[in-house]
């Protein structure tokens, strides 16, 4: 008998191969791989759509562009219809930008505090009929704000636009010299009641996430109902604050029905907010599009490329602060 054919009586059994996971590999079930495929679909069929979208706008923006007889940044005026068409997106830039700037202003400190209210102050009582009446609020058509800051909004604002000419006209930002209403700074107010429900509701669900163990931790040291709120809550919620933001933001880059129901356009970049007149690529593009050749549709889908670029750019700033908001914390 060869050594090797000894055993040792204490010579341990090799080792049993491991079990093929049921989940991986070939073994995966059918439903499985359907859902893969719908969702791996789902998301290949969305970065088309937005390819698409993107290309046409760029190709017919190419075209316009290239037959504009000024510069199409700096130019303050919009004649796509002439001869010699000159166009440009200054007064429309800088009015989309400042009154969504407005809207934010106003709106986030406010759906912030009704938030909390809701979340961590009012009864259940109360909460639960308010959050309902903040999200209904949200269903609301624009036309419909756009019909109530006309004939409501724009007619009661002469004394808050006097006021502040009283107050801060010095600044030349406020400075008010009579007239209707319609004006950035009325356009702004409306966007930020528009956009207050869907900031609201989305900080209010964020805030209902706060880990309840971390609020008793804090009450037990002897903290207060804010400073809970401001050790806590406002810490775990900062980035859903700031994705409700955006969302809201998204909303006023693109509104167009209420803002040129209210709004006085004029291709004028004034020194005072709350002098009439202004324009918005989203209120431009409607008020012009139906009466506009093909070039000057061209030229509009142009405008719309600029609003298409400062929207990702907006979202894409949004999730990096959120990125370095998670690394941080």
């Amino acid at each position: 008998m060869t050594p090797s054919a000894t055993a040792t009586p204490d010579a341990a059994p090799p080792p049993a191969a491991a079990p093929a996971s049921p989940v991986s590999g070939k073994a995966r079930r059918p439903g499985d791989r359907i859902f893969l495929g719908l969702s791996r679909g789902s998301g290949i069929t969305l970065l088309v759509i937005m390819a698409a979208i993107a290309a046409f706008l760029t190709y017919r923006s190419v075209l316009a562009i290239s037959g504009d007889h000024a510069n199409f940044f700096t130019t303050l005026d919009w004649n796509a219809t002439g001869a010699e068409p000159k166009f440009g997106i200054a007064v429309l830039a800088f009015g989309t930008v400042v009154s969504a700037l407005i809207a934010m202003v106003i709106a986030v400190p406010v759906a912030v505090g009704i938030a909390l209210f809701i979340s961590h102050y009012a009864p259940r009582r109360l909460a639960s009929p308010l959050g309902y009446v903040i999200d209904l609020l949200a269903a609301v058509p624009s036309i419909i704000y756009g019909l109530w800051g006309a004939l409501f909004l724009v007619p009661h604002l002469s004394g808050l636009y006097g006021w502040l000419d009283d107050y801060l006209g010095w600044t030349g930002i406020f400075s008010y010299g009579g007239g209707a209403a319609r004006s950035l700074f009325t356009v702004g107010i409306l966007l930020a009641i528009m956009i207050l429900p869907i900031v609201t509701s989305v900080s209010r669900e964020v805030f209902l996430q706060a880990p309840r163990m971390h609020e008793e931790a804090a009450l037990a040291l002897g903290a207060t109902r804010w400073e809970v709120i401001r050790m806590s809550v406002l810490p775990f919620g900062r980035s859903g604050i700031i994705s409700a933001s955006m969302l809201g933001l998204g909303r006023a880059l693109g509104e167009t029905m209420a803002v040129a129901t209210v709004l006085s356009p004029s291709f004028l970049i004034g020194k005072s907010l709350l002098d009439p007149g202004g324009g918005t690529f989203a209120q431009n593009i409607a008020a012009k599009f139906s009466e506009a050749d093909t070039f000057g549709q061209d030229a509009l889908i142009a405008s719309g490329l600029v609003l298409f670029v400062i929207t990702l750019l907006v979202n894409g700033a949004a999730r990096l602060i959120i990125a370095r908001r998670k690394e941080y914390s």
